[in-house]
């Protein structure tokens, strides 16, 4: 498939990648998981800023944003989540080192899972991607790192707010060290991956 076909969700996406140049997934037809509930996973991105991209599965894409200080397990922490463009569901296994362009730098794929959607206006439930548009949506998060209730919510200027809700997997752990930080999948960290990977 050429990488300007396909999912139109994707457009922007893929406007901003040269794909003879970057080992990046193009995107193809698979529509994901039907329904409001999905698959998730949170990449730690050492680009020209650090920071966490959070994903959610939604329409066939991967709804994303970026969270400069990580979610956090602790309610009282109100994480700022900056939208980025759709991915392919593809991405959810992205893990290595992105050559020079947009994006470029080391990922770490630092936990992965489903999650449930738990959206409701007036005591109905909401379809996730319903709840979305309109600029709220409650989650349960199944992870390996990150467990229970989340919420994102939209502000005024666009970005969203990604807050831990008060149940029995809330603590004050905060968020995760990026120095720390192991991946999911292989248990390297940054350094490492970068190191075996970065030619």
């Amino acid at each position: 498939m050429s990488p300007r076909s396909g999912r139109p969700e994707l457009a922007e996406y893929r406007r901003k990648r040269d794909f003879a140049a970057t080992a990046e997934p193009a995107g193809g037809e698979d529509a994901g998981t039907p329904g409001g509930d999905g698959r998730f996973v949170v990449q730690l991105h050492d680009a020209s800023t650090r920071h966490f991209d959070f994903r959610l599965e939604s329409r066939g894409v991967l709804k994303s944003w970026a969270v400069p200080k990580g979610p956090s397990s602790d309610p009282r922490d109100k994480r700022l989540a900056v939208p980025t463009e759709d991915h392919p569901l593809e991405c959810r296994d992205v893990e290595g080192v992105i050559g020079e362009g947009y994006g470029a730098g080391t990922v770490l794929v630092w936990n992965t899972g489903t999650y449930r959607n738990l959206s409701r206006r007036h005591g109905e439930p909401v379809p996730f991607a319903d709840a979305l548009d309109a600029g709220h949506v409650s989650f349960w998060l199944d992870g390996g790192k990150l467990r229970g209730g989340y919420a994102l919510t939209r502000l005024r200027d666009g970005a969203w707010l990604l807050v831990k809700e008060r149940d029995r997997y809330a603590h004050g752990g905060g968020s995760p060290s990026p120095e720390r930080v192991r991946s999911a999948r292989t248990h390297r960290t940054l350094r490492q991956i970068a190191r075996e990977e970065g030619g």
